[in-house]
């Protein structure tokens, strides 16, 4: 289908084309013919960059009478940034009819200038919610002819603490009005909106519910905290053409991330909610130039980032939202093109990555950060393009070469290729000489061990309930290398039990505990003493008195009496 199919007026048209619009994105396909209709609530599913603006702008200004100067619309969207991102787009699509004006209203700026801009007459208003309930609460806003209300990132917004303001200006809403609900994700406060401010909605989802574009490419380092910033060095440096976004937590540690990589010589710049709207302004407009090459951001920051090229996100500290990943991550692959999301995690971090993938219906591909060989070769292949690809002004610099050829004449081809390349490379030779290897060691047996301890537990437990247990307590643990296995052979050639009559074996740091069946512990108690494991001397008591009938025999909570989830009573060290 083309947009000339799709009931589009010829002044829209006319303004979409010299945009360079010709065929829709699978959201605008489906979602503008419906929304023409303007009869159905709508909501709309699909990743960040899939032209969710033009699905619902579109449709909206073919709605709007141009000749009543009244608000008619209103579009509400979580920032200050997405609001003039929209605004200005909407501008765009209704170039040619003079007559309809689109106002955007933020907080930020003085709203004694926005209220001046309502009074001259707006059909369209983009709001992010907060400011649009002071205005119509000072009745700068009038809303009784409001006959269409689009939510964009509504989750977002719900995110950011806009459900009561979110709750009241609906309420607020004339009630013969449709409501349109766009999102990349259906979290339950999206869902709680469509069930109580829509009627019967057509919904159209793209790519399937909280799912991420399928041209971005999901990897992830594993790194020491320690190693975060040498980590997103490395990976700046292995892509010398990298034109991304490093996602941070806080403002602070945009700053922080921001200014370190200026003072290492990156062509970057921080975007947070602490910049006045002047200098936020000033920011994106050197990024959309590629004045500056690399945007740290934070999430709430970069929701009104709508930038096409950029190429790499890089996610410093994965965020407690598991939406905001979505979020994150389509702000690549925009408009068809093709993109990578990278996340740095700690060990610790890992079991965020396998709920990533599956709520997300992706593979994160776990990746080794690029040694020194892999950038350097990188770097050297990038100069050499660049090279390759300069145009020379024969005219212009004619004069300049004679004495140039002159010095250098006394080397061959080679000679002159090498120096020029260590003149260019040595800084980069020089940093990486010594550079140590700050992958984390995956260590997939001990995981391997760990799952299947965790089998055998289970079947363990399931075979123990008929029997009262007793529970006893081992010197050895992982630090000895000891596994669950190692234990059960002890203990049955040592004591004469059978691998039936033990339960449950946790594993501690250096001491371990298990249970057996009442009948096997008499049996134990014999054989306690002269044992040995692997050479080491073991020792085995009695850890607990008779268990509490079925299921088996642990009293005190953990193994041990320690805190809750860490066997031995001990803390997991942090990276």
């Amino acid at each position: 289908m083309k947009f000339t199919e799709m009931g589009l007026s010829p002044e829209t048209l006319q303004s979409i084309q010299a945009l360079g619009f010709e065929t829709p994105t699978p959201i605008q396909e489906q979602a503008i013919p419906i929304l023409l209709e303007g009869k159905r609530d709508f909501v709309g599913l699909a990743s960040t960059g899939t032209g969710k603006t033009a699905a619902f702008g579109l449709p909206l200004l073919e709605r709007i009478d141009a000749d009543l100067a009244v608000p008619q619309g209103v579009i509400l969207c979580p920032t200050r940034e997405l609001c003039l991102q929209i605004a200005e787009d909407l501008k765009k699509y209704s170039k040619h009819r003079a007559a309809l004006r689109v106002v955007a209203v933020y907080g930020g700026s003085p709203i004694t200038t926005q209220i001046r801009d309502l009074k001259r007459g707006a059909q369209i208003i983009v709001a992010t919610p907060g400011r649009l309930m002071d205005l119509i609460e000072r009745r700068a806003v009038k809303v009784d002819q409001i006959s269409m209300v689009v939510l964009d990132e509504a989750d977002e917004m719900l995110n950011m603490g806009f459900k009561e303001e979110l709750d009241k200006i609906l309420g607020k809403m004339p009630e013969e009005r449709v409501t349109w609900l766009f999102s990349a994700t259906m979290a339950k406060g999206v869902a709680h909106i469509a069930q109580n401010y829509q009627t019967d909605p057509v919904e159209v989802s793209v790519g399937g519910r909280n799912e991420s574009a399928a041209n971005i490419q999901h990897l992830c380092f594993m790194v020491h905290e320690k190693d975060r910033y040498p980590a997103v060095k490395r990976i700046l440096d292995f892509l010398p053409e990298i034109y991304g976004l490093i996602f941070c937590r806080t403002r602070a540690e945009t700053q922080t991330v921001a200014e370190k990589l200026i003072q290492d010589g990156y062509m970057a710049d921080s975007l947070h909610g602490d910049l006045s709207q002047a200098q936020r302004d000033a920011v994106m407009r050197k990024f959309r130039q590629k004045n500056i090459t690399i945007l740290v951001a934070t999430d709430v920051a970069a929701r009104g980032i709508d930038v096409d090229d950029i190429t790499h996100v890089i996610h410093y500290k994965l965020s407690d939202e598991i939406a905001a990943y979505t979020h994150r991550s389509g702000r690549t692959a925009r408009a068809g093109k093709s993109g990578v999301s990278i996340a740095l995690v700690n060990m610790h971090e890992r079991r965020r990555i396998v709920e990533l993938e599956r709520r997300n219906n992706i593979k994160i591909a776990l990746e080794k950060v690029p040694d020194a060989k892999a950038i350097c070769e990188n770097q050297l292949l990038a100069l050499i393009h660049r090279v390759v690809e300069c145009k020379v002004n024969e005219e212009e610099i004619k004069d300049y070469l004679p004495p140039v050829y002159e010095a250098l004449c006394h080397l061959d081809k080679k000679e002159i290729i090498k120096r020029f390349v260590a003149i260019e490379f040595n800084h980069f030779l020089e940093y990486y000489r010594n550079a140590d290897d700050i992958n984390v060691k995956p260590r997939p047996q001990r995981e391997r061990q760990a799952g299947q301890q965790r089998s055998d537990n289970s079947k363990r437990n399931r075979r123990m309930e008929a029997y009262d247990t007793k529970r006893f307590s081992i010197n050895v643990g992982r630090v000895h290398k000891v596994n669950a296995g190692a234990i059960v052979r002890l203990v049955c050639e040592n004591c004469g039990v059978k691998s039936n009559q033990i339960g449950a074996i946790d594993l501690g740091r250096d001491s371990s505990f298990f249970e057996v069946s009442k009948e096997a512990s008499a049996a134990i108690q014999q054989g306690l003493s002269n044992l040995q494991l692997d050479g080491r001397q073991v020792s085995i008591r009695s850890a607990s008195g008779q268990g509490g009938g079925q299921g088996g025999g642990r009293q005190g909570g953990r193994p041990g009496g320690g805190r809750q989830g860490h066997p031995g009573g001990r803390k997991p060290r942090r990276d």
